[in-house]
């Protein structure tokens, strides 16, 4: 079998080409037979028990397709488009090894030595204020010049000004984290802040295939990177259905910090970061504020208290009743993918095949029941609340 030729960083991206960069797909079949190398020449009848999609095992298939890709993957890395990172390499962030689904391979251009360094993220609207875009870019400004880089996910508001702000100091301190392939510029109107981080000793990342292009449910996992790179997470303003609150939700996760900034309470794009703050995140109107919180921890950030949950009203037992739930009325497009759903903890390919859904589709749906409060995501698996 072709796959025999393979070294380890090959067969890597071999399999990571083969389950079209699917964590669970990916992590099932290397825990299963050991490694990428015996999961490629694993036979495929096994892969068919494991419950892995017919479209992985089809191109599993067709080893010169594959061999190709992986080919073209290298010659491109050594023609210095962008470079790879795999586990093994030392260069490879610390913090990412820690979270429950790390990449087994990074994209990067950029300066990589970046990504060892101590980060914070900034998320927020993608239609801002002027009052929050102005904030955000000064707050990043200031850490930077307190040795933190900002990291950020790329997308227009919050995010452009907080890798703006990082870079003020003239010194790179930024990371941008794609939700497309390396060599994707999204949203189109960004090739100037992509070339700034690049060229002033930034970094950009993605653990997406060069050339994967924009799709909505790609978005959503960039946030756990966003979050597990860094030492905490700062809501500057958010809408309560931004996604800028699932990398709150993330971040907690992880056991690190989350900061919001508090705003008017008629200010409808603040609502995210206001519900933030009532369940427990640290409320800041300066970024020393952040300074002084991450110095305090011998491991670089404080956890949350155990009463932050995302959708749940934090609660003191001791002082407190329990609010009366207020009924979650499931849209109609959502309600058949919400009643296919188990009750026990289920990874993305199994319920591609439970629910005989497109897998972007389904990621969609599966966002939208996340952000509404009655599925949550534990270690990449979905389930009911």
């Amino acid at each position: 079998m072709k796959y025999q030729s393979l070294n380890a960083t090959s067969a890597i991206l071999a399999l990571w080409y083969v389950t079209n960069t699917s964590l669970s797909a990916f992590y099932k079949l290397t825990e299963q037979f050991g490694d990428a190398k015996q999961a490629l020449m694993a036979e495929l009848t096994k892969w068919q028990e494991l419950g892995v999609h017919n479209a992985h095992i089809k191109r599993c298939q067709d080893a010169d397709d594959v061999m190709a890709m992986v080919d073209g993957l290298y010659d491109e890395s050594e023609r210095g488009t962008y470079g790879m990172l795999f586990m093994d390499d030392e260069r490879y962030p610390d913090m990412l090894r820690q979270i429950y689904d790390p990449p087994p391979v990074l994209f990067y251009r950029g300066e990589v030595a970046r990504l060892s360094d101590r980060q914070v993220a900034i998320v927020g609207s993608r239609h801002p204020t002027e009052f929050a875009y102005q904030t955000t870019l000064n707050m990043a400004e200031y850490l930077t010049h307190q040795g933190l880089t900002v990291t950020s996910g790329l997308a227009s508001g919050i995010d452009k000004a907080a890798h703006l702000g990082a870079l003020l100091n003239g010194r790179g301190q930024t990371v941008g984290v794609m939700g497309t392939g390396i060599n994707v510029c999204y949203p189109k109107n960004q090739n100037a802040l992509y070339a700034q981080i690049i060229n002033d000793g930034g970094c950009l990342i993605s653990e997406l295939l060069p050339a994967t292009p924009p799709t909505k449910h790609n978005f959503p996992r960039r946030n756990r990177l966003v979050a597990g790179l860094s030492l905490a997470t700062l809501v500057t303003e958010a809408a309560i259905a931004s996604g800028s609150l699932i990398t709150a939700r993330l971040s907690a996760e992880q056991g690190k910090q989350v900061f919001a900034m508090p705003s008017s309470v008629d200010n409808v794009n603040a609502e995210g970061c206001h519900h933030l703050i009532r369940e427990g995140a640290t409320l800041i109107y300066h970024p020393n504020q952040i300074v002084d919180e991450l110095s305090e921890s011998m491991t670089g950030y404080n956890t949350l208290p155990k009463t932050f949950s995302r959708g749940v009203l934090a609660l003191d037992d001791a002082h407190q009743k329990p609010p009366v739930p207020t009924p979650v009325v499931i849209p109609s497009h959502l309600q058949g993918v919400f009643d296919k759903l188990p009750d026990k903890p289920t990874d993305l390919d199994t319920l591609v095949m439970m629910t005989a859904s497109d897998v972007g589709v389904l990621l969609g749906s599966l966002l939208e029941l996340e952000m509404l409060g009655v599925v949550k995501v534990v270690g990449g698996r979905y389930e009911r609340i």
